[in-house]
């Protein structure tokens, strides 16, 4: 027998329907139901409406998802200034179009997180709620601190690597670009990738690193990749040439420091088409042997430069090509051209000539009173020889020549190059090559970087993702500031805080209203290269 049996919930108040099947239990020998949820009853109507048991409609009533900002259906009062600004930003440089092709699905939620990431420093991911309640932004709607994390673990190799192809498109190929690599400090025991190596900070925590490579013209990122905390720059170069050419880029122009010089990366560059501009170290024999040719003439009148104010000059010479042919079984051989740029600092060259002599006297302290240190036993016996006699103690002579000869290159710095240029025009080139360090600075500080707190290797590699997109915005408002000289004025979290203030106005079927603002905050706007906001 059916019948219909209501049952009300004491801890939600709501009263549920359930047919009721009556039936004889043989085994039990005894009278049973089986119940089936109908729904639950409507108390003003007493109509019975039809749930799935959680008190949700059923699947097929469900309206519709919407991925994008939900529909206006209060009023609201935001915040409006700074997010417009990277609003602007983002269709000027094609951040967004870019995202949304990559990523349909979440890009305003990227590109929300990114913007939190940028405005509110270094808070914490959960504090997203309430800043997303006070600012207009892409998605609009709250992120909890979960729905964060599986954001980042759905980030896929795939789909980044569109977004740096569609990116790198749109920057000038015949520019340089700066490559470099930061190592970021981390208290995962998770990470494969975290390892001990040579920290550029001197925290004694595991660490990975993060490469990045910056137009020098354009002044923003287009690619990144992480890699272990334990591999030496030099060891990098021949991955990233790989990675370029599978984005479609062989025709690049690398400018990059000392640390990434090693002949097998010398020789790959070359072998890749690659043009550079690498720093070399004075202790290199080819670089000494070069400079030793034009030593005495080097600081004449016509190598001086007075902007800089050192002396300059290149020398044309050769580079001993080597090439393993495995299809072959033989190396090939040749001689390719290559520049070296020298430069000599008399400033420098005091600096370095007295903190030379104040290491010597602090050797020859060492040896005379017999408290030698392990790691100088080569520099004692570089530059000095020594008796000890009972009358006498230890007497401790200077090797002249030796000395002489370490004073020599004192500063002279060089510059190596497979491109035609000057002297000057090269220095200029590799000291741009600092934005990716400023850029590193922005990462750590502004984004969060200081100390990896990511446990997983997906939600690291999503993270790191959004925390990328911020600074392409950050280099850009960056690269503007300094151009109309705002820098001297503002900090960026200033510049921004200025902007932060003015509020829009939401009503449902109405257009956005946009607060006031001074004719300040608007030369802001255009100064950054963007058009004021004004009511829709």
């Amino acid at each position: 027998m059916v019948a219909i049996v209501y049952q009300k919930d004491k801890r939600s108040g709501i009263t549920y329907a359930y047919h009721s099947i009556s039936f004889w239990d043989k085994e039990k020998k005894q009278s049973r139901a089986r119940r089936t949820l109908i729904g639950r009853v409507d108390n003003i109507t007493g109509e019975i409406v039809p749930t799935d048991g959680r008190n949700r409609k059923k699947a097929e009533e469900k309206p519709p998802i919407n991925r994008g900002r939900p529909a206006i259906n209060s009023v609201k009062r935001t915040f409006f200034g700074a997010t417009y600004l990277l609003d602007a930003i983002g269709e000027k440089l094609g951040i967004t179009q870019d995202l949304k092709q990559c990523f349909p699905d979440t890009y305003k939620q990227i590109l929300s997180l990114a913007y939190y990431l940028i405005l509110e420093d270094s808070t914490p991911m959960y504090r997203f709620e309430k800043w997303g309640i006070l600012h207009k932004h892409p998605y609009g709607d709250n992120i909890t601190s979960q729905r964060s994390s599986e954001l980042f673990a759905s980030i896929t190799e795939e789909d980044k690597q569109r977004f740096f192809t569609l990116q790198g498109k749109r920057r000038v190929e015949q520019e340089f670009w700066a490559y470099d690599t930061t190592t970021l400090s981390s208290y995962s025991e998770t990470l494969r990738q975290v390892q001990y190596g040579h920290n550029k900070e001197h925290d004694q925590l595991p660490q990975l690193k993060l490469a990045l490579v910056f137009g020098q013209d354009s002044n923003l990122p287009f690619y990144y990749r992480k890699l272990a905390g334990n591999i030496p720059d030099s060891k990098t170069i021949h991955r990233l040439l790989e990675e370029l050419e599978i984005l479609g880029y062989s025709k690049v122009k690398l400018v990059m420091d000392r640390g990434f010089y090693s002949e097998y990366n010398i020789n790959c560059l070359y072998q890749n088409h690659v043009k550079f501009l690498v720093s070399a170290k004075m202790s290199l024999n080819f670089i000494r042997n070069e400079l030793d040719e034009i030593y005495e003439s080097f600081r004449s009148f016509e190598n001086y430069n007075d902007n800089y104010e050192f002396y300059c000059r290149t020398v044309r010479s050769s580079w001993n090509y080597t090439q393993k042919r495995p299809y072959k079984g033989d190396n090939l051989k040749e001689s390719r051209r290559i520049y070296i740029h020298y430069y000599y600092n008399i400033d420098q060259a005091a600096d370095d000539e007295k903190d030379f002599d104040r290491k010597l006297i602090s050797l020859k302290q060492e040896l005379e009173s017999g408290e030698r240190v392990l790691q100088h036993e080569k520099l004692y016996q570089q530059f000095f020889t020594w008796k000890t006699t009972p009358k006498r103690g230890t007497q401790v002579m200077v090797k002249e020549e030796s000395v002489i000869e370490a004073k020599r290159y004192f500063g002279f710095f060089a510059l190596i190059t497979n491109e035609t240029m000057n002297a000057v025009t090269a220095l200029e080139l590799y000291r741009n090559k600092d934005v990716v360090e400023k850029a590193f600075g922005n990462l750590k500080e502004r984004l969060n970087m200081r100390r990896t707190l990511v446990s997983s290797e997906q939600s690291l590699d999503g993270k790191l993702f959004v925390q990328f997109v911020a600074l392409i915005y950050l280099s850009y408002i960056k690269k503007q500031m300094q151009e109309k000289d705002l820098v001297k004025r503002f900090s960026i979290p200033g510049l921004l805080d200025k902007l932060d203030v003015i509020e829009c106005f939401e009503q449902p079927g109405k257009a956005l209203q946009v607060g006031e603002m001074v004719e300040k905050l608007e030369q802001l706007y255009y100064d950054l290269g963007v058009t004021p906001p004004t009511s829709l």
